[in-house]
């Protein structure tokens, strides 16, 4: 199936490029040169990915992903001039997935689309994934799901992979580098404190108490695993 990218930068040479790339390799793409007219094409074209620029007229990057993780967990990769790290971990925590920073290579986006693309959207052959369960917590794989206290918990799609990920091997002691790597791949140019932001929104997210949890303990100079619990009783 032919994937769909939503392409959005306000220089015109920068999404004429890029798109003859993408398309050259075989995706749909549409394109927006602002905010605002990125959230009509998006809802009008219903991607698999978007491409965002953060710097931009009507409505900025930030704003206009805000506004799609309201009711969508679909991929995000941002394009931007910004290089201070505040900039990229306020982008992760509204859900961003992966960071361009200008200038870049065309090719390089491809890579990245490509390496999102296919982390988001395989799904492993054979039987549905288990669904995890304990006392004040619940995980479905199938479903994207988590339950925590009772409630239902929004998450994107690397917050949930993290805590997925953790959560099928209880007790096990991840590594940042050995995070970044199952879930963000080898060619990620990023840096560990994604990993450190990730972990924080998830425990305000399913934790009684952040900042004692739970569910994700922290394994000092070495990563995080997730506890070790009774599984909920048939």
């Amino acid at each position: 199936m032919v994937k769909k990218v939503l392409l959005v930068d306000d220089e015109e040479n920068i999404v004429d490029v890029c798109a003859r790339y993408l398309v050259r390799e075989g995706y749909e793409v549409m394109e927006a040169f602002n905010g605002k007219e990125a959230l009509e094409r998006y809802e009008s074209f219903q991607p698999d990915i978007v491409i965002l620029d953060i710097m931009m007229p009507e409505m900025d990057g930030w704003q206009v992903a805000e506004k799609i993780r309201e009711d969508h967990d679909i991929p995000i990769i941002m394009l931007t001039a910004l290089g201070q790290e505040k900039d990229r971990i306020y982008g992760l925590t509204i859900g961003a997935d992966d960071y361009v920073t200008k200038p870049f290579s065309p090719r390089e986006l491809l890579l990245r689309v490509k390496n999102v693309l296919r982390r988001t959207h395989s799904a492993p052959a054979g039987k549905d994934p288990e669904v995890l369960e304990w006392e004040g917590l619940i995980i479905d794989p199938h479903k994207r799901k988590v339950i925590a206290e009772g409630q239902e918990v929004d998450m994107t799609v690397k917050e949930f992979e993290l805590l997925s990920l953790l959560a099928q091997h209880p007790s096990q002691v991840f590594s940042k580098s050995q995070l970044i790597e199952t879930l963000w791949g080898y060619e990620y140019f990023g840096d560990a404190n994604t990993i450190n932001v990730h972990i924080r929104r998830l425990r305000e997210k399913i934790e009684v108490d952040p900042s004692a949890p739970k569910w994700i303990k922290t394994v000092w100079g070495i990563g995080y695993k997730f506890e070790e619990a009774k599984h909920v009783e048939d």
